[in-house]
Order: C-alpha cells, then sequence, then structure tokens
C-alpha cells in the first residue's frame, strides 16, 4: 500500500523526470548561429532568405530597397534602411521542421565590428558568408579569427554562384591557405555565372535545379538522380561532365568529414548557392540543422555549466535603446545558458546581488517582439532594462555563477562629443548614458573633472556618425565632433596605483574609462613602442578586462 507521504514523493518524482525530460526535448530541438561575412557579400539578404524559406516571413526584402519594394526585416534601424547596411546586430526567432532556430544577423561593416564580437559570445554556430567574385576578404578574416579563439564549428555558404566568379576549387584552395582550415563541400556547383544551374548534393548524388523565381519568392526546386537521363535535356552535357570531374577530384584529394573536426572549428562543410535568386538557400537549411551543434556548455566561475542543468542562467550580450521610438524603451538580450526559463520567474542578478522579477520577457524578430512564456538553453529573449544591466552580465536562479565577460576592444578613432544647446543637457546625458550601455560606441572621460564632456572612443568614423544621427532623431539633441589626434588605446593592467608608481608620462593622454579605469591613448604606435621602451614594467593591454561589481560612471 502507497502511503501519502509516499505518494507525494512519486508525484515530486515525476514531476522532476517530466522536467527533464522536457529540457533535454526542447535542447534537442534548438540551433542557435550568427552569420559572418564582408560587406556586400549578401549576408541580409541570405538571412531574409532563410526566414523565406523558414515560413517566417511571406515575402523577402532586399538590402537596397527600391519604391514600394519590401523593406529587409533585419534592418530595422532607420539609418540602415536610409544606408543599405546593416548597423546593429538583431535576433530572429523562427522553427524550420520541427526546430527552433535563433538567428543572430550582425553587422558586415567593419565600423561595427565590436558589435559583431559580443553577438558571437552568444553563438553556438557561424555561418560565414563569401562573396564568390570577391573570396576571402578582410572584414571576414577578422571574424573568423573570434570564431577560432572561441572554437565555433564554421559553416560556409559562397553567395552569387549566378553571376560571374572565382573557380570553385580556386575557393576552396583559398579557404584552406589562407585561413588554415580544411574544407568538405557539401554540395558542388553546376555551372556558374549565367549558367549556373544547381548544385549536386555531394552524398547522395541528388542533383537539385533551379528555376528563378519572382523576386523575394521562393523558387521551384526540382530534384532528380544524377542518373536521370531526364537530367541531360535539363542541363548542358558540358556544364555536368565539369561538375562530375571536379567532384571526382575532391572524392580522391580533399579532405574526410569528420563531425569532430567541424564541432572543434576545423573543418567547414562548404554549400554553394545565390541568396538572392534563391538558388541553394533550401539545400544549405536542411543540411546545416543535420550537422550544426546543439546548445553547448558554457564557462563560468563554476566551470562549464551544462545546457542541461535545471537551474536557469544567461548572460546579457547586446543592449539595445529605442527599438520602439513611441516607448522609448530599452532591451536586454540575454542568451539562455541552461535551465528553463519562464515568466514571471525571479532571478539574481550576479554583479549586484539583487533579486529581479522577470515580469515581461519578450520574443525578439527585428524590430517586433511577442511576450514569451518559456525558453530554454540556445534561445535569446528580450527584457525590458530600466538601466540595471550592462553587457556581460549574468542571470541565475539556485548557486552563484557569473559567466565570462565580453570585453571590450581596442578603439582607434576618438572624439569630444560636445552639446552646443545648454537647455538639451538632460536629454544629452540621457542619449550618452544609453548609448554608451548598449555599446554603440565606448565612452572615456578626462582626468580633469572640470572636463566632463564625453570622449567617443570607436573602431571607425561610421560609429560616430551613427550615434549623431541617434542622438538627434532619437534623443532630440543636435551635437558636434572635435577630432582628438589619437589612433591608439591601452588599459593600464595594473590599474591607477601602478600608473602613479610609474611617474610622469610623455607622448600620451590619460583618460579613464566608465569603470574608472585608466586609459592611455597615443597618436600612433611609434609613441606605444617608445613608452615600452621608456617604461618597461608598465603593462598595458589592447582589450578591456572584464569589470564585476563596479558601477560605472554615467554623465
Amino acid at each position: 500500500m502507497t502511503t501519502k507521504s509516499n505518494a507525494d514523493e512519486l508525484d515530486l518524482l515525476d514531476n522532476k523526470y517530466t522536467s527533464e525530460n522536457e529540457l533535454a526535448l526542447a535542447v534537442s530541438k534548438r540551433r542557435n548561429f550568427a552569420i559572418i561575412s564582408h560587406p556586400d557579400a549578401g549576408k541580409t539578404t541570405l538571412t531574409e532568405k532563410l526566414l523565406l524559406y523558414g515560413g517566417a516571413i511571406q515575402q523577402a526584402g532586399a538590402v537596397k530597397a527600391r519604391g514600394q519594394q519590401r523593406k529587409v526585416t533585419s534592418d530595422w534601424m532607420e539609418l540602415e534602411k536610409q544606408r543599405g547596411i546593416s548597423i546593429t546586430s538583431t535576433v530572429l526567432q523562427f522553427c524550420y521542421n520541427d526546430t527552433t532556430i535563433n538567428l543572430l544577423d550582425t553587422p558586415g561593416h567593419q565600423d561595427f565590428s565590436e558589435d559583431t564580437y559580443r553577438t558571437l559570445a552568444a553563438a553556438d554556430n557561424a555561418v560565414m558568408l563569401e562573396d564568390a567574385a570577391k573570396g576571402l576578404e578582410p572584414q571576414t578574416r577578422k571574424l573568423f579569427e573570434v570564431c577560432r579563439m572561441r572554437h565555433i564549428p564554421i559553416f560556409t555558404f559562397i553567395n552569387k554562384m549566378d553571376r560571374p566568379g572565382q573557380e570553385p576549387i580556386s575557393l576552396l584552395d583559398e579557404i584552406e591557405s589562407e585561413l588554415g582550415l580544411l574544407t568538405w563541400p557539401v554540395n558542388w556547383p553546376i555551372g556558374s555565372g549565367d549558367l549556373f544551374r544547381g548544385v549536386i548534393d555531394r552524398t547522395t548524388r541528388v542533383v537539385t535545379l533551379f528555376t528563378k523565381a519572382e523576386r523575394g519568392k521562393q523558387s521551384t526546386e526540382y530534384k532528380l538522380n544524377i542518373s536521370d537521363p531526364e537530367l541531360n535535356k535539363l542541363v548542358e552535357k558540358e556544364l555536368l561532365d565539369i561538375a562530375l570531374e571536379e567532384l571526382e577530384l575532391i572524392d580522391e584529394a580533399g579532405s574526410a568529414l569528420d563531425m569532430k573536426l567541424v564541432q572543434s572549428g576545423e573543418l567547414t562543410p562548404i554549400f554553394f548557392g545565390s541568396a538572392m535568386t534563391n538558388f541553394g538557400v533550401s539545400p544549405f537549411l536542411d543540411s546545416f540543422l543535420e550537422m550544426a551543434q546543439g546548445p553547448v556548455a558554457r564557462e563560468s566561475n563554476k566551470g562549464p555549466i551544462n545546457p542541461l542543468h535545471p537551474s536557469f542562467s544567461g548572460f546579457v550580450f547586446k543592449l539595445q535603446a529605442n527599438m520602439d521610438p513611441r516607448h522609448r524603451d530599452r532591451v536586454a538580450f540575454v542568451r539562455v545558458c541552461s535551465g528553463k526559463f519562464q515568466k514571471d520567474m525571479t532571478v539574481r542578478h550576479a554583479r549586484t546581488g539583487k533579486q529581479i522579477r522577470l515580469s515581461r520577457p519578450q520574443k525578439i524578430f527585428g524590430k517586433d517582439r511577442d511576450v514569451v512564456d518559456d525558453a530554454f538553453p540556445g534561445d535569446v529573449i528580450g527584457l525590458n532594462n530600466p538601466g540595471m544591466f550592462s553587457i556581460g552580465d549574468t542571470l541565475y536562479t539556485g548557486s552563484h555563477i557569473e559567466y565570462e565577460g565580453i570585453p571590450c576592444f581596442s578603439p582607434e578613432i576618438f572624439s569630444w562629443l560636445r552639446n552646443p544647446n545648454p537647455s538639451a543637457f538632460k536629454n544629452f546625458r540621457k542619449g550618452i548614458n544609453e548609448l554608451r550601455e548598449e555599446g554603440a560606441v565606448q565612452v572615456l572621460y578626462d582626468t580633469d573633472q572640470s572636463k566632463r564632456d564625453p570622449i567617443l572612443a570607436a573602431v571607425g568614423q561610421l560609429q560616430l556618425e551613427v550615434v549623431q544621427h541617434r542622438m538627434e532623431n532619437e534623443y532630440g539633441v543636435q551635437t558636434r565632433l572635435e577630432p582628438l589626434g589619437f589612433q591608439v588605446a591601452r588599459w593600464v593592467s595594473g590599474g591607477w596605483s601602478e600608473l602613479e608608481d610609474t611617474g610622469r608620462l610623455f607622448n600620451c593622454k590619460v583618460v579613464q574609462d566608465v569603470w574608472h579605469r585608466p586609459v592611455l591613448l597615443f597618436k600612433n604606435d611609434w609613441n606605444l613602442n617608445q613608452l615600452h621602451e621608456d617604461h618597461p614594467n608598465l603593462l598595458l593591454s589592447a582589450v578591456a578586462p572584464v569589470v564585476s561589481g563596479v558601477d560605472p560612471i554615467s554623465l
């Protein structure tokens, strides 16, 4: 006979197993990835087509939209629409074949690379987009190195095959020789440019032919076996023979598919296609979901945290102000790392130790948001941010954990940001503090307390222009930039005490970042090297260490 206490214990055990099974099933159904590329490689266009095939939108937009043509989903900021470029990272969650996909669309322009670095910290996989004509480009190489540091699996989509470009084998050789990355083509193109007819699946030898679709719509796919006589009526024999000869060469001399090497970021599966005309997008999405890794364990102060750990945890990797200008909102993007997130749950904020009730969590889809009741590892949720969150913050339930923070990288352009209208100081202060919080630009301050105007520190000039544009359009403040003659920044590793012990410094300017840390600005690398020679014991860093338990300076 089962007693009441035994029955209660059995109920608790059943609930535990149900919860564990639910979590394991949900994690197995999650895929999370970021798309990286050089500007104009077609990254945002590919994003739109993935959404189209995933059924998340009914018609895909083009980045350089004209007239009544639909604007892209991922480029929601007004300046992005005006300039036809991606300025800020965007999260897009949708379902495809019973899999929940969290797609992190990143800026391709090098001036916004720091936003991309932060977004890659939340990604489990990366899709490297390459222009078939241009091959590897500088920004692609830089972003690849960030992926390599984190050992993220990299999947390569060689785009624009419907335009004149390099030979496919040459593109593979370039990736292997310049990136030191093994390649394994999942499919192989039949022809290129105007003669691009489709792709051959390397494993099944199934040929997928494409017909051009109406702009923004899904293309019609026609599949048949390589041995099907009908194929010779649809594809020129010469094109097919060349593709098969190249495939045979790759089978004999190329790398073997090793999923362990894929998962460690040492071998990249290669796909060919054209995002603009929908060639190869659907085969890529199908194969990617089979090969991509699911949510992985994340490093913390307690070691790796498994996504199946029962307690909820996550970290803030992005902040965004004014996604909805009507409400002047601020949103914190949180990557769920373990456990199950539930609406109205109370979590602890690792940096401050405070408990927070998360009552209005949001599912992000570009600028559109819906209230979400639950989320699982691999998902990204948006939280209302009344100024309590900073990039890198950890949220958790249960015992204390803190994930590895997201460092700041060395800026190269520095300018005073002046407010010529004193009556607008309140809005000026609010704008600077909110844009600094979201990482739109780094902010430094002079050590002279009488000089309180902020120094904007950026990777590229376009970052500063975006700040000015947003200050005027989102906060109603016109500003003026006054460039400083510096190009190099270094943090003093030992802090203010080490700087004071060093004594007087020449050919540099001492400022402080918002975390009260000393930063040295140099006009050029020659001045930096001279300082190293004069003070070899002064340790400097090009990457700002992560800060915990310190409130940032506000204007």
